[in-house]
C-alpha cells in the first residue's frame, strides 16, 4: 500500500502541482483547500483508520491559517507522530518560530521543485 500524504493549500494550482509531484514519487495524496476542510477530512481518515504518513500545510490560508491548523492537529494524540511540513512563501523568522512552536516538523519554501519535495518527504517518511 502506498504511503498517504495529506496536503492543505488554498491554491488549487499548488494542490494540483503537489499532488502530481507526490503521485509521481509513488505516494497516495489526499488534499484539502483550507484548515477547516482539513480537520474534517482528517477526522474521516481517522475513522477509516487510514492516517497519513505526512501532512503538508500552507501557512497563509483563509478560514483557518496553517499555524492554527497545526496546533489543532497536534492537540489530537493520534497525530502526534505524524510529521507536518509547513509549505509557504513566508520568509519572516517570527512565522517560522510560530510554526515550530505549533508543532511543525519542517519548513519548505514555495515554489518547490519535485526533486526537493520528494527528498524532504523521504527524509521524514520511512
Amino acid at each position: 500500500m502506498k504511503k498517504l500524504i495529506f496536503i492543505v493549500d488554498d491554491s488549487r494550482t499548488i494542490r494540483t502541482s503537489l499532488q502530481y509531484m507526490l503521485e509521481r514519487g509513488g505516494y497516495e495524496v489526499v488534499a484539502a483547500e483550507n484548515g477547516l476542510e482539513a480537520i474534517q477530512q482528517l477526522e474521516k481518515l481517522t475513522e477509516a483508520t487510514r492516517l497519513p504518513s505526512m501532512i503538508i500545510a500552507d501557512i497563509n490560508m483563509p478560514l483557518m491559517d496553517g499555524i492554527v491548523l497545526i496546533k489543532n492537529i497536534r492537540e489530537q494524540a493520534v497525530f502526534n507522530a505524524i510529521p507536518i511540513l509547513a509549505l509557504t512563501t513566508e520568509h519572516r523568522e517570527q512565522k517560522k518560530l510560530a510554526g515550530k512552536a505549533a508543532g511543525a516538523s519542517g519548513w519548505l519554501m514555495k515554489p518547490v521543485k519535485a526533486e526537493q519535495l520528494i527528498a524532504v518527504v523521504e527524509k521524514f517518511v520511512k
